[in-house]
């Protein structure tokens, strides 16, 4: 009896949809400029008080989450046809996680956890910009995670 093993070609690489990598990229920069506008809407002329708000917040939440999208979709393209390390996996997690520090640091006194609990008016103090700066790291860290580094034989 002969015993016959496929073996999967694993040094070959596909290039990757170019549709997705647009997709993601334009996601990606369309929520950096919602991410903007809720962050410093005076650089575009649209700041109405002096204060960051609930609107504001929860703007520049929406854009991190379109930024999270978007690069989870281009980073995914990169690796067609092959496998993801763990590493890769466990980038993913990262940056969900990131994004969940983000709202909960961000929406802090929304959800009654902050200094300035409901009805007050919510404000963004240097706590809440702290736990969403976090939350960008473990993004940040989890997007070059996503990376597929190749080795060169």
């Amino acid at each position: 009896m002969s015993q016959t093993s496929t073996s999967i070609d694993t040094g070959r690489f596909e290039s990757p949809s170019q549709l997705r990598i647009r997709a993601g990229l334009f996601i990606t920069l369309f929520g950096l400029f919602v991410f903007i506008v809720g962050a410093k809407p005076g650089w575009l002329g649209l700041d109405r008080s002096k204060v960051v708000g609930f609107v504001q917040i929860a703007v520049f939440l929406v854009g991190l989450a379109m930024i999270c999208f978007g690069g989870y979709i281009t980073l995914l393209a990169l690796w067609k046809g092959k496998m993801r390390t763990i590493a890769a996996d466990i980038g993913l997690r990262l940056v969900s996680t990131g994004y969940v520090i983000a709202v909960f640091a961000g929406m802090a006194d929304v959800f009654g956890l902050g200094s300035q609990p409901l009805p007050a008016v919510p404000y963004f103090g240097p706590w809440q910009a702290l736990g969403v700066f976090i939350g960008q790291v473990f993004i940040a860290v989890g997007f070059l995670l996503l990376i597929p580094y190749r080795v060169n034989k």
